[in-house]
């Protein structure tokens, strides 16, 4: 991570789309770190469903990955940022540091995203579809002038 133009990539979608495997990936390029609050709340115990402490950790987290941007690396994050302003925030973060910012929305049927957070069981109370609809009502898929905004993948991936 020598000096030089750094990378934010975003990666977003509901509980389930799929970010976590992606991130992984992304973030076994050389210079690359991934940012998720989830692993960082297993790690210190914290429930997931506690959202001042998410809060507080995807602070931390940005504090960290805007260093990452600032040494020329890559940062991922894996946060979700279900809502347009919060994405925007981190585009222009990162604009604001010389680095590129990429953003890429993960999606899937609320059938699937309810197998795959089952599978994995990792929140208690567990997800249910209730919960997913009620996600995906609130969720800010980006459109065609969102998207606009950010700059292409720096290589083409398999996802």
């Amino acid at each position: 991570m020598a000096g030089g133009k750094g990378r934010l990539i975003i990666v977003c979608g509901l509980p389930g789309s799929g970010k976590t495997p992606l991130a992984l990936e992304l973030a076994a390029e050389p210079g690359a770190v991934r940012y998720s609050p989830d692993d960082w709340m297993d790690a210190l115990g914290i429930n997931l469903w506690d959202e001042d402490k998410r809060d507080g950790i995807e602070q931390l987290q940005w504090q960290a990955a805007q260093q990452v941007l600032a040494l020329g690396g890559t940062a991922i994050i894996e946060w979700g940022t279900w809502a347009r302003s919060e994405r925007d925030r981190l585009r222009l973060g990162a604009r604001a540091l010389g680095a590129a910012a990429e953003l890429i929305h993960l999606e899937a049927p609320l059938e699937v995203l309810l197998e795959r957070t089952r599978k994995r069981g990792r929140e208690n109370p567990p997800i249910t579809l209730d919960m997913l609809e009620k996600s995906s009502r609130s969720f800010e898929v980006p459109n065609a002038e969102e998207l606009a905004l950010y700059d292409p993948p720096a290589k083409v991936r398999s996802s």
